[in-house]
């Protein structure tokens, strides 16, 4: 397949446009707009050429709906690469960055790689309720989705979360560092907000190698790879966490949210606020660290559940 990244940056424009522009607020509480979202992915997935499956099940305040698609690995089926996003909003917020800029870099990952078969499986996820009410509360879509992987065995060898990956800046110290951090540190941590972080918790540093190495062969867009004790507890604030929770391998693939974005959880969080260019250079890099992973020998090299340290 050729790839044509101008087509790749009109089509991340139009989804953002629609979930964030013409769909707008994204909860349980708008049943009508969580309709017309999973009405949209559905469409896009379909229209790619997947077969699309509804998980659903009982969060606090009524039924939620997890969408799932994937691609069958033919050497090692059984071992899973699952990249996945929440495509819900607070309701202060049409979410542009947070989080339809993930799930528009996640259908156009989805639109490059389908046909294509690696030696594991693909499943790509959508899911529902990772903002509060839900965080933490074991209601979140990606709660429910990692636990009833982890009932049925199944062999997750791989999570990448899209966590809000649409916003960049130039200017100089227009990144953050987390509290969290020791100060003596805070030299060795970037204050330029221009580049893609790979965040994962010790156990997962393999994983981020091998992503690292896939991301940088596809894309251009700086990219800082770090591994950190989950006390640093910004590193759990997503869908990650879930996973990490039932002992899964997981990254964070975030611009680094409120650590940058002026616009986190406010109105002003618009479609227009986003950087497309770049948004094109993640997609890019996430495909092509998916399909390093999904043609991978061995899961050992991506599991290792005796990590050396933090990883920089």
């Amino acid at each position: 397949m050729t790839i044509d990244s101008t087509e790749i940056r009109e089509h991340l424009v139009k989804h953002v446009d629609c979930l964030a522009g013409l769909i707008g607020v994204r909860t349980l509480h708008h049943p009508a707009a969580i309709e017309a979202t999973i009405g949209y992915i559905t469409q896009q997935w379909t229209a790619s050429g997947y077969e699309v499956r509804q998980q659903s099940y009982d969060a606090l305040e009524g039924q939620a709906t997890n969408l799932i698609v994937e691609t069958r690995g033919s050497k090692r089926p059984e071992q899973i690469i699952l990249l996945g996003a929440h495509y819900d909003s607070t309701p202060s917020t049409p979410g542009a960055d947070d989080n339809a800029s993930a799930v528009a870099v996640m259908l156009e990952v989805a639109r490059l790689l389908q046909g294509h078969v690696g030696q594991r499986t693909l499943r790509c996820v959508a899911f529902a309720c990772e903002e509060a009410p839900y965080f933490n509360l074991g209601a979140m879509g990606s709660q429910h989705h990692a636990r009833e992987a982890r009932k049925q065995d199944e062999q997750i060898v791989g999570m990448l979360c899209l966590e809000m990956v649409g916003y960049f800046r130039d200017d100089p110290h227009s990144q953050q560092i987390p509290e969290t951090i020791p100060k003596i540190f805070h030299p060795l941590f970037p204050t330029t907000g221009n580049f893609l972080a790979a965040v994962g918790n010790l156990r997962s540093w393999s994983l981020n190698w091998i992503f690292r190495r896939g991301f940088k062969q596809g894309s251009q867009l700086p990219l800082w790879s770090l591994n950190l004790p989950e006390r640093v507890h910004e590193i759990r604030r997503s869908d990650n966490s879930s996973f990490w929770d039932q002992n899964y391998p997981a990254l964070m693939l975030t611009d680094t949210s409120f650590l940058r974005n002026p616009h986190y959880h406010q109105p002003t969080d618009t479609p227009d606020t986003l950087d497309y260019d770049r948004m094109t250079e993640v997609t890019l890099g996430v495909a092509a660290a998916v399909k390093r992973l999904l043609k991978r020998r061995n899961a050992s090299t991506i599991i290792d559940a005796n990590p050396p340290g933090i990883s920089i």
